[in-house]
């Protein structure tokens, strides 16, 4: 194989084969607007729908175009696992399909996977997940620009071949054990929601007791430019936007927070825009996003001289004789101002909305004297640091608990636990 197993040459209790010894894999078809005739309209499974850790998100469904025999051949039956074809961030995602989806076809952004009788599709989905976390289908896929993990590439990844029991006995060790961790990681989840919930009350109770300098103020008054950024075919790594360019992601300014690793490097073909790289200071403010997501803020902090803006982000430059950048992104924050951009904001669906620079720029800005935003600033610096700091603890307990999941699910797979022991 030309690409090695990124667990090396260990001595597995089973066989190595291919995923296509598991079962028969198909390609879905490709988006059909129109009807033809006799065509069905109908919903679709598509990459958007298959998320990280084996996760299927089907609140948001698509309906398309098929032909009955198209419909009967692309079904998605109990017991399939979907696996992404293409795509930047999601090519090689896998999941297991617990229900059969009756009606349901899937597009080519989509392989589908069914197994023969007695393989079960759990244990692929976990093989798969556990290989795409060790970095082996973003080289086995040979990423250049687009990537694909075609149908063909699909069925010749080497997995350990075992008998249907043990493939059984191995996914339902892995549904118990992956159930504890996510509970946990669920709880720690909620835990850092209430921390957040009771920032914000400290943040909006300090807000509220400032007198606006000027009434009637709008950010357009606060504002000495805006710019806006560009969105190239990246590869789906992070660059460090110093030495490699890089362009920003929408999430690099949710909730107040600046995430300068949530980009993507730039390919070296490509050549580089300057004009759009973020200044230390800029007022970030996302420009397409989630209902709760759009309109986020946050400050750049630092020099990243390759680091650019992306057509989903705007970088607004403060007058900061009038107004303080992270003053600004509070009050963007703020649930008044938040009510006002969540009604501005426009898109045919909740998972993506936009807001226009005119709608940002004529938000109510209730700023007060410069020394005033300094002196509130300060206290709120105070205020918050045990809750930012219990926030912190709390997100690496849960970035350790998905390292010790996938780390479980690769020993499962891979025979380096023996499940059958004692059974």
């Amino acid at each position: 194989m030309s690409t090695p197993l990124p667990w090396g040459d260990v001595q597995l209790p089973w066989t190595i084969g291919q995923v296509k010894h598991l079962g028969s894999i198909t390609l879905g078809k490709m988006l059909q607007t129109k009807d033809t005739g006799q065509d069905v309209f109908a919903p679709y499974m598509r990459a958007a729908n298959v998320q990280p850790d084996g996760v299927l998100a089907l609140d948001d469904v698509k309906d398309m175009w098929f032909s009955p025999g198209e419909l009967d051949d692309l079904t998605l039956r109990q017991g399939d696992v979907v696996v992404v074809e293409g795509g930047q961030g999601g090519f090689g995602r896998a999941a297991y399909v617990g229900d059969d989806l009756d009606g349901w076809g899937f597009q080519n952004s989509i392989n589908r996977v069914r197994p023969d009788a007695g393989n079960d599709g759990r244990f692929l989905a976990y093989y798969l997940i556990a290989l795409r976390a060790t970095g082996f289908i973003r080289r086995y896929c040979n990423v250049v620009s687009m990537p694909h993990l075609t149908a063909e590439k699909l069925a010749a990844i080497p997995l350990p071949l075992t008998s249907g029991s043990e493939q059984r006995a191995i996914a339902d060790y892995l549904d118990r054990e992956t159930a504890e961790i996510d509970n946990l990681i669920a709880a720690q989840e909620r835990f850092i929601g209430f921390l957040q919930e009771r920032r914000q009350a400290v943040v909006e109770h300090e807000l509220a007791t400032a007198v606006p300098a000027v009434p009637d103020t709008r950010l357009k008054h606060l504002v000495r430019s805006v710019r806006q950024g560009w969105s190239p075919q990246c590869f789906p790594w992070p660059g460090d936007g110093v030495q490699t360019w890089a362009v920003l992601k929408a999430g690099a300014a949710n909730r107040g927070i600046f995430r300068p690793e949530e980009n993507k490097e730039l390919p070296e073909d490509l050549e580089p825009r300057p004009s759009t790289v973020v200044r230390s200071g800029d007022l970030l403010v996302s420009r397409a996003n989630t209902r709760d997501l759009v309109g986020s803020a946050a400050v750049v902090s630092g020099d990243y001289p390759r680091l650019m803006l992306s057509d989903k982000l705007y970088a607004l430059a403060l007058d900061e004789s009038k107004a303080v950048p992270r003053y600004v992104a509070y009050l963007l924050a703020s649930r008044r101002v938040r009510d006002l951009i969540e009604m501005a904001a426009t898109g045919a669906s909740s998972s993506m909305l936009n807001i226009s620079k005119d709608d940002i720029v004529n938000l109510p800005m209730n700023v007060p004297e410069f020394a005033e935003q300094c002196r509130i600033l300060n206290h709120l610096d105070r205020e918050t640091a045990e809750i930012d700091s219990l926030i912190a603890k709390t997100q690496r307990h849960i970035d350790l608990a998905k390292e010790r999941r996938i780390a479980l699910i690769t020993a499962a797979v891979t025979g380096q636990i023996d499940i059958m022991k004692g059974a």
